[in-house]
Parts: C-alpha cells; structure tokens; sequence
C-alpha cells in the first residue's frame, strides 16, 4: 500500500512515515499542495493524508483539484483547528475522512485503510458489473492441461503481459482468471472486455474512460477500464479485432504505463498487468499489416496457448460433470449426470464450438431430460462425429419433448456412433482398453462389455 502525505510540518510527515513504514506501507511526503500537485500526477496513490492548512496551496484547494481532475485516490484530511464547519466542508468536497490533530497514530492508520479497502472494493464492484463472469476454473487432467497449468504456475508471479491464443470456447479467459488468481495481486480487480463484440468508439470510452461533456451524451465523467484495474489485471479479449487507431493508443498506454480518458486533458498512471487472448492467427494479421508488429511484440511477451477439446478428449467427462452441476445450481434443480453412453458420445466428438458448445449440449439435455440420468435421447441432433477418417457423421435423431419420447429405446444409429467412438478410441490408445476406457470416461468392465456387444 503507498500512500502521500501532504503537510508543511516537517515532524508531522516524518513521524506519519516512520509510523506508517512500521505496517509495511511505502510512504511519499509533500510540503504543501504544490507539491502534493506534482506527486500525484506522476503516480498512483493508494490512499493521501492531506494537511487543511498549508502554504502556497492549501488542502482544501488541493482537495478540491483531485476531485475535478477524478484522480480516484481516497483522502483522510487532519487538522489542528478543530472546527467542524471545516471537517463538514471538506467531507461535502469529497474527502473520505477526517481527523483533529493531535491524533492517535492507530486511528489514523485505521482510517486510511478504511478508505482505501472502500475505495478498492468500489472498483472491484464496478469492475465485475463491466465483465461478463463465465466459467472461472481451469479444469482437465489431460497432458496438456497440465503443461497450461505448469505455465500458469511460472508466469502469475511476474508482470509480464501473458498472450493466450486458442480456438473460440477453448477457455481464454478461464486461463487469464487463473494467472490473476495465482498472481501477488489476486485480490485486487480482474477487469475483462471483449474487444470483437464492441464498437469502436464504445470500445474506447470503456477502456480509457471519459470526462463530463467530451462527446453527446457524456453526461459524467466515468473511469476507464485501465484505471478500474488498479493494481489488478486487465483482461483485452479478441485482441486480434482491435482497430487500427486503437492499438495505437494501446501501444502508447503499454509503453509509458500512462493513459487519458476521452476530452481529458491529464496523464492517469497506470499500474494494472495486461493480459491478452485472440481466436485469430495473429502472426498471420502482423504479416498482412492488420495488426500492429510493435504492439505485438509488447503483448507476445509469454504465449500460452490452449489446445481445443478434440485434442484433449480425456478432458470432457470431468468438464461434463463440472458443468452439469454447475447447470443443476444455476436451474434450481437437482443435479444429473451423463450415461455412458452419452459420455461416450461426448468423447468422440470433435467441439468446433469447444467448452462453450459442450455447455449449450448439456444444458439442452438438462432442459429435456426427465429422470436423474441424461440419456442419448435427451440430446440435440446437432451432435454428430467428425472425427477425422471417420465415416460422413450421422446426425442423433430429434431430441423430441419426454412425452413423445419412448424412454428405454435406442435408435440404432446411436448405437452405431458408439460402436465408432469406441472403436476410434481404441485405435488412439493402440488397443489399450484400459486407455481407451479412461479416454471415454467409462470403466474398464463397460468397456469390456461394449466390445464383445459390438464385435469389436
């Protein structure tokens, strides 16, 4: 935690700095407002204590400043006075405290980490209002997997940026809650957007925030993105659809770690990591001139890259639990699970919607199914094999409604894809059917069965 001190009293700040430096706070002292001025334009405060009477620039007129210029630093002002038509004027102009001097050490200590967790929990609220919450736990025990989470281990503690590449539905931002949440600055906010479905000028009123008036409708002033992020993480989803001017502006706030809200006339130091994802060959976009090779290089600091789920089928059964409970809590209902069969079926199909698509799969079949099982019957039809060297894939028959449905009837072409699933999983695990049983999320004793059932 950093935090200004501006008073003319030399001893007041000496002692306010060795007080605070013994609870492990960094401390930066200013004499007057003049130089709280400088101060604060060139960095980011978590907290200020703020002198009322001071020369040259008071801190009232002080106060009054960092409230128009929306430097968003939470201020306990001290006084020796004692008045209270100060304290009341100085709290109508926005100071977050307020206290008489001589103080006691300890209540001062208190209120400024009031104020600055108030402060810090304001923007972590409006940080999660401006992000869409989607699946935040990286799960799987497939090889690669593992590897993501080796990497994941390695870079959180740095404040490299972090460029994640992956087909759409792989979990990008699953992989970016993860490296915020292994980072020194986990508690403080993850702020995500997603730049391919914004447009343009709403894009940059979100991440870099505007003043009052700067275009019509501006009728406040509103933080940026960059700034809401504090000491956080800044999540730039799709960063391969960003336009032109844009990574422009981006490259400016990624090299001089500053940025301005629109109609702004101020510098807003920036401290928050940046972390990156696109579904989009970005090599490719840098080659064709589409994507800035300067801005690149900041962003392409450590790669990760997060396979699709056809390449790590082991992974699905557990994801399928995950998610069907994950359905069950959201719905209100008691939680279901998949057959083997259905789980088969999962396993041997190739996702080109990836985790996202196997969500919308298990929430129709949870929309449909009746008893405490989802059966091959509760699915969509979409669902078909595309493995490669498979044959033409086989649409499911309709998920008709339950009462049109003949429950312990299996059509045969269903029985068909299973016959294909196990026999495709067999041949990738080289005949091992103790592989291929894991790889299906069935036990061996079923999968035993199945082959001799299907002649395999």
């Amino acid at each position: 935690m950093n935090v200004l001190v501006v008073d003319d009293e030399k001893n007041i700040r000496d002692s306010i700095q060795k007080l605070f430096g013994l609870e492990g706070m960094e401390v930066t002292t200013a004499a007057d407002g003049l130089e709280g001025q400088r101060e604060l334009l060139a960095r980011t405060f978590d907290a200020v204590i703020l002198d009322l009477r001071m020369p040259r620039m008071g801190g009232q007129a002080l106060l009054e400043w960092i409230v128009a210029e929306g430097i968003r630093s939470p201020v306990v002002m001290i006084s020796a006075l004692g008045e209270i038509a100060d304290a009341v004027r100085a709290i109508k102009s926005g100071a977050d405290d307020y206290l008489i001097k001589p103080f006691d050490p300890e209540e001062l200590i208190r209120k400024v980490r009031a104020a600055a967790e108030n402060r810090r929990r304001d923007d972590v609220l409006e940080a999660k209002a401006r992000t869409e919450k989607r699946l935040s736990r990286l799960l799987g025990g497939s090889r690669a997997i593992e590897s993501i989470r080796s990497l994941i281990a390695r870079v959180a503690p740095t404040e490299s940026t972090v460029l994640i590449t992956g087909e759409s539905g792989t979990g990008k931002e699953v992989v970016a809650r993860e490296i915020h949440a292994a980072s020194k600055a986990a508690s403080e906010p993850f702020v995500a957007v997603n730049i391919g479905g914004m447009h343009a000028e709403l894009l940059e009123s979100e991440l870099f925030g505007h003043e009052k008036g700067a275009f019509t409708g501006a009728d406040a002033r509103k933080p940026g993105l960059f700034e809401l992020a504090g000491k956080g993480s800044l999540f730039l989803d799709e960063i391969g659809d960003m336009p032109l001017p844009l990574q422009v502006k981006l490259l400016r706030v990624l090299q001089e770690r500053r940025t301005r809200r629109l109609g702004g006339t101020r510098d807003i130091p920036i401290e928050a990591r940046i972390l990156s994802a696109t579904n989009r060959d970005i090599d490719n976009l840098v080659a064709q001139g589409r994507f800035r090779e300067d801005l690149y290089y900041r962003l392409d600091v450590v790669r990760i890259r997060i396979p699709p789920l056809r390449e790590r089928r082991e992974d699905i059964p557990v994801l399928a639990e995950h998610i069907l409970a994950k359905l069950a809590d959201r719905m209100g209902r008691l939680p279901k699970r998949a057959s083997e069969a259905v789980t088969a079926l999962l396993s041997g199909y190739d996702f080109p919607g990836n985790v996202r698509e196997l969500e919308n799969i298990l929430e129709r079949a949870m929309i449909y199914c009746e008893g405490e099982e989802i059966g091959v019957g509760d699915l969509d039809p979409a669902l078909a094999r595309t493995d490669a060297g498979a044959p033409a894939p086989t649409a499911l028959p309709p998920a008709t409604p339950p009462d049109a449905r003949a429950p312990a009837v299996e059509d045969s072409s269903l029985e068909a894809l299973e016959r294909e699933a196990i026999r495709m999983a067999l041949a990738r695990c080289g005949g091992n059917r103790s592989k291929a049983a894991l790889e299906l999320g069935l036990s061996r004793r079923t999968i035993q069965y199945k082959i001799k059932r299907y002649g395999l």
